[in-house]
């Protein structure tokens, strides 16, 4: 078997680059009423603001720029329950690639429309009872498509670090970092910018508690792979991290730390009443878990990458009246 190149900072720089006539520098923000909280300095990097609603805009674009005039001309698929699903269709529309995007029945309605909306075709699939995976390789082989996974490629994985790139750069080095986890794209390039630009920062991962996969893996020393997880973090509904993802992850990352749906809906509550700010529920799993451990963060300079601000608007609303779902 050929041994897998992991990306290193040295590709983050260079998607940094790539995509920054595309990609918007997304601001950090910050709260007295939180760093009073902690006490201590806590940056939240937006990718809320992203183009398209989140970080997955990063990672497509920086894999979609390095595509062969041929494989432009036959196309991308993708998989994803959304957000991942918008970016390939956003970055394929202003590169004029023709995109075909894989998406659980289930997916949020607002991620569905907006992905169609960017000119994506949308092949649906059952992702309690179906293999996205095997069907995108299905796809791809039948059509002549180039295969673009929502996590586990090292172009995806190196756009991904651009994010934590920027914040480093704004606020410079950090104490911790946290960041949310699904497959692990956004933790792995976070982590390969964070040990070359802040190398003493402690970088922890956040998955939401029925989906800890990723915990599990880094106890195990493998990936570990589990049944979809019912959560409300739909962008953390993923099985498993990836051959990429993982390696990088198992020796950067401090800890993988889980917090609960109700945790969630807590710190989403707190974002738009008091930062004015919509966040999807996966993009509150890093301020949740800093949250739950404020105390050994005081007198810390600390980051937070809100990944995403995709949601459907009346399940948001639904989440901050309380309503849990069934």
């Amino acid at each position: 078997m050929t041994e897998r190149k992991l990306p290193d900072y040295g590709d983050v720089a260079a998607a940094a680059e790539r995509i920054a006539n595309y990609a918007h520098r997304t601001p950090v923000m910050t709260s007295r009423t939180v760093n009073a909280d902690f006490g201590a300095e806590v940056y939240f990097k937006c990718e809320n603001f992203q183009r398209m609603g989140a970080f997955k805009f990063r990672g497509a674009m920086n894999a979609l720029l390095q595509f062969t005039p041929e494989q432009r001309a036959a196309g991308v698929v993708a998989f994803s329950s959304g957000n991942h699903a918008q970016a390939v269709a956003l970055a394929a529309k202003l590169l004029s690639i023709p995109a075909t995007i894989i998406m659980p029945l289930d997916a949020p309605a607002a991620k569905v429309a907006a992905t169609k909306g960017y000119g994506g075709r949308v092949v649906t699939y059952d992702r309690y009872t179906e293999d996205r995976e095997q069907i995108g390789r299905e796809l791809a082989q039948k059509e002549g498509l180039t295969l673009i996974p929502p996590y586990d490629h090292p172009q995806v994985i190196a756009g991904q670090g651009t994010a934590a790139k920027e914040l480093i750069e704004d606020v410079g080095p950090l104490d911790a970092l946290f960041v949310c986890l699904g497959g692990g794209g956004l933790l792995s390039g976070s982590a390969l910018a964070a040990r070359h630009l802040s190398p003493r920062c402690a970088i922890y991962g956040v998955e939401p508690e029925a989906g800890n996969d990723g915990q599990q893996s880094l106890r195990s020393g493998q990936i570990v792979h589990i049944e979809t997880p019912k959560t409300i973090a739909d962008g953390a509904q993923t099985q498993h991290l990836g051959h990429y993802t993982f390696p990088i992850i198992q020796h950067t990352v401090e800890d993988i730390l889980t917090v609960s749906d109700d945790e969630l809906i807590a710190a989403m509550t707190f974002f738009a009443e008091r930062m004015k700010m919509v966040v999807e529920p996966t993009g509150c799993l890093g301020f949740a878990a800093a949250r739950a451990r404020k105390s050994s963060l005081r007198g810390k300079k600390v980051g937070v990458i809100i990944s995403g601000g995709n949601v459907d608007i009346h399940r948001y609303a639904r989440f901050l009246a309380g309503e849990r779902e069934s």
